[in-house]
């Protein structure tokens, strides 16, 4: 990967999005599975406009996407465009317990 000066860019933008700790903790939640925002919050036990906002910084960083499903909307990954996040990720330890150990939300 040649690295050119927008590239620079663009990798300082993501990682500055991934340096706050709550960002990073719902990537690594998406990283096991899609979620939607009631399951993140109960999760990481904070308010929905607070997971709200992180999401919407992640995604307008294209980190996440979105689909809606009725009324709900769903949150994964996004990395097509960023490989040289998929190592960062790997890294980020596995969310599979408290995952597990959540009871889903009646919301979704």
């Amino acid at each position: 990967m040649v690295l050119t000066e927008t590239s620079i860019v663009e990798i300082s933008e993501t990682l500055k999005l991934l340096s706050d700790k709550t960002r990073l903790t719902i990537v690594a939640l998406l990283k096991e599975r899609e979620m939607c925002v009631c399951d993140i919050v109960d999760i990481l036990e904070t308010t929905q406009p607070n997971i709200s906002q992180h999401l919407k910084k992640l995604k307008s960083g294209g980190i996440v996407s979105e689909t809606r499903r009725s009324q709900w909307i769903y949150y994964s990954l996004n990395m097509g465009d960023k490989p040289y996040l998929h190592e960062i990720f790997n890294h980020l330890p596995s969310m599979k317990e408290k995952i597990e150990a959540h009871q889903p939300n009646s919301c979704c």
